[in-house]
Order: C-alpha cells, then sequence, then structure tokens
C-alpha cells in the first residue's frame, strides 16, 4: 500500500545526492509513501525506476529455494537504490517502517547521463560503491564469526545511523539475522554478549536504540 506525495522538495535530500545538482526540468521525479511491509518493487520486474529514500528504511532481500530470506542491503534516508545493470531487479524491496521514497524514471537518467559527464561519472561511482558493499557483504558471510558478523554490522550502522550518540535501529533483529546469514537466537546472544563486555548498552524496551560506549573494542572484533 502506498500513497502518491506531491508536496514540495523542503527539508527532502536533494535527488540522488551526488547528482543533487541536476534541476528539476532536466529530472522529473514523483514522491510515494510505503506503508511498512508494503513492497517497492519485486524481483524479476522490469527496472523502470530509480529510487531514493527520503525518510524511512527499506531492505532489499532474495527468497531462497528453501525458504529462507537474505537482505543484501538496508536503503536509508538519502540511499540510492534500485540502479541495475540489467532491464529486472535482482532483489525484491520492502519498506521496513513507513518510509517515503523518490522514484526517477532510469530513461530519462540516462538520457541526460549521456550529455553530462559529470553525471555520467556519478552513476558510474555510485555502481561501483554497490559492487563494493556486495563484495565485503561476500566476504562477511563467507569468513567472519557471528561475533565478528554483528560488530561489522553495528559499525556500519554507527557510521550511518548514530545522532547524538544513540544509533536508532528501524529494522528488527530478525532482519539484521537475515542480513548477516544468522539465525535469531544467535543475533541476541552476540548482542547480549557485547551488552556483558561493556561495548554497547540499550534504550528502550525494544532495544532498537544502541548506545556504543567503547568503539575501539568493537572496532576489534570487526577484523
Amino acid at each position: 500500500m502506498f500513497v502518491n506525495l506531491n508536496a514540495g522538495p523542503v527539508n527532502r535530500p536533494r535527488f540522488l545526492g551526488e547528482l543533487g545538482s541536476l534541476s528539476q526540468t532536466e529530472i522529473n521525479s514523483s514522491e510515494f509513501k510505503y506503508r511498512r511491509g508494503a513492497e517497492v518493487f519485486g524481483e524479476g520486474e522490469p527496472a523502470k525506476y530509480v529510487y531514493q529514500v527520503i525518510d524511512g528504511a527499506v531492505r532489499s532481500y532474495k527468497l531462497l529455494t528453501d525458504g529462507r530470506r537474505q537482505i543484501g542491503a538496508f536503503h536509508l534516508a538519502g540511499d540510492i537504490f534500485g540502479l541495475e545493470n540489467g532491464g529486472v531487479h535482482r532483489f525484491t524491496a520492502e519498506a521496513i517502517v513507513d518510509t517515503t521514497v523518490r522514484l526517477v524514471k532510469r530513461v530519462s537518467l540516462a538520457q541526460v547521463a549521456e550529455s553530462d559527464t559529470t553525471v555520467a561519472r556519478d552513476l558510474l561511482n555510485m555502481t561501483a560503491t554497490n559492487l563494493r558493499h556486495a563484495e565485503d557483504h561476500m566476504l562477511l558471510l563467507g569468513r567472519k564469526t557471528s561475533l565478528e558478523r554483528v560488530a561489522a554490522f553495528l559499525l556500519e550502522m554507527d557510521t550511518r545511523l548514530t545522532a547524538a550518540g544513540v544509533m536508532a535501529l528501524p529494522m528488527c533483529r530478525r532482519d539484521i539475522a537475515d542480513y548477516l546469514g544468522l539465525t535469531l537466537e544467535t543475533v541476541s546472544r552476540a548482542l547480549s554478549i557485547l551488552h556483558e563486555k561493556g561495548i554497547l548498552g540499550f534504550l528502550g524496551q525494544t532495544q532498537r536504540q544502541i548506545v556504543l560506549l567503547d568503539r575501539p573494542k568493537l572496532a576489534e572484533l570487526d577484523l
């Protein structure tokens, strides 16, 4: 379920970050409000748009043949997703919480890139960044222990989410487990260990608000 938002761009991220210099006459965009759990696009669907999270959070995932879910990435406010190198989406994208997303037609962006070398370069940089994230994620899943994986996740979220000393996670522990290739119980146990070691603290009953008390010790676990 989504709601089309045609409000002005007041206090909203400019489109595509590095491409924010593009004017609205060059790139036409629409904004939609997706309810928690709503699908933004499905795996195998035509990749007609490029997306940017205005507020909220989105998860990209695949359902494996045995029914398990593997989350490939979390997209937070300002992030770009859905930029494919083929004609269809390789993952399903779903709103984690009530989320506002900006949509831009892929063909219109490609047309601008053909005549603007700066835009073409920025699109290439975004593709390279996505590839680097995929490579890092593959290494995390293949070579790190459960505690190292949770530490790596917290350090990633620390750089992307922490404000006023508090890391407010929009995703639940099940999401974290499916991102790290672990069970829910293993993630909970790893967080408890980090809490007992005095590396992090929890705020609130849901324990989604985390305060990192000892970043150097946490970084030592992410080797």
